[in-house]
């Protein structure tokens, strides 16, 4: 499997994300813009927001344009529906929340089979839940120090208005699909659809 080693921070600086966004601490100096010597073309720009997106939810190429072609088979507008899929993967949905502290901690934790959908343990982190969902970890792994870590620095994180959280039973209902102005992310879907429709 390719792994991208570059260092999570100097990434987060390269394509001008708040590394919070990917549950890191927010250092000042490393949410500066990138310097720019002279104005970004219309495609720097269309593949800067895909790299973007990629990064965030830890995809690769071959991934994300499956999901790309099936947010366009799907009615509605291609670019929420590329979101929607992106935000309903398994991984994703167990760092929202609050079970682990950061997405690539999220999709450790359900490889390691840690993580039950209504009851089945699913180990695939690319898994897509449903409206009705429940997303629970597991009775052994509740105990772990890796789950109560998380649990104790997310206490102030607030979980999505699409996502229910019961803490005390460490489990998670998804209530229904997210809409666009429920997925907080900076990114401009937009001109994903227009890169991959040239």
């Amino acid at each position: 499997m390719a792994i991208n080693r570059t260092p999570v921070l100097k990434r987060c600086r390269q394509l001008g994300i708040d590394p919070v966004v990917l549950g890191y601490s927010s250092k000042k100096e490393s949410i500066r813009q990138p310097k720019r010597r002279r104005k970004e073309s219309e495609y720097g720009m269309q593949l800067r927001e895909k790299q973007k997106a990629k990064f965030i939810y830890g995809i690769l190429e071959k991934q994300f344009r499956g999901y790309f072609k099936q947010a366009k088979r799907q009615q509605g507008i291609t670019g929420e529906n590329l979101m929607r899929i992106l935000e309903s993967r398994l991984d994703n949905v167990v760092f929202r929340l609050g079970f682990a502290r950061t997405r690539k901690e999220a999709r450790q934790t359900v490889t390691h089979g840690h993580i039950l959908v209504n009851g089945r343990r699913v180990d695939i982190p690319s898994f897509r839940v449903r409206p009705g969902d429940l997303v629970s970890v597991a009775p052994k792994a509740k105990e772990m120090l890796v789950i109560k870590s998380a649990l104790v620095s997310n206490e102030r994180m607030q979980v999505p208005a699409w996502l229910e959280v019961d803490i005390e039973k460490l489990q998670g209902s998804v209530l229904s699909l997210p809409n666009r102005d429920q997925i907080d992310l900076d990114i401009n879907e937009q001109l994903i659809v227009e890169l991959y429709s040239k």
